[in-house]
């Protein structure tokens, strides 16, 4: 089965659906999708399973993506936390090129933004 082309390219490689809502929003009295992911646990290949482990996961992040059906579309992501088995410490924390840099937007969506000559700091529900 192939992963809905909707979503971030490359997202479910990485995370996991974990819940789907449909919720009204009460700033915009619209509706809008939140679609909850978890990230899979699978280490980064640049370490090794040997000396990490996975302890849970940071705070979700919210992310806004392109709107489906003319309904927002947030995306909910929690990346999981890596411990150094030896030192206790967390120090591991994956890169993932699909959130754009200083915002709350998908790369993909961010673009779309500056290509048509709109603001993607002041992009609206």
């Amino acid at each position: 089965m192939n992963p809905p082309s909707f979503l971030p390219e490359g997202l479910l490689f990485h995370f996991d659906i974990v819940d789907f809502k449909e919720l009204g929003d009460l700033e915009t009295k619209k509706d809008c999708f939140y679609i909850y992911l978890d990230e899979k646990n699978i280490l980064p290949k640049e370490y090794s399973d040997i000396e990490y482990e996975s302890k849970g996961f940071y705070e979700r992040t919210i992310i806004q993506d392109f709107p489906i059906r003319g309904k927002a579309v947030y995306l909910g992501i929690r990346r999981r936390r890596w411990r150094n088995k030896n030192k206790k410490t967390f120090e591991v924390k994956s890169d993932y090129s699909f959130i754009a840099e200083g915002s709350k937007l998908t790369v993909e969506l961010s673009d779309f933004l500056k290509d048509t000559g709109r603001d993607p700091r002041r992009y609206d529900k």
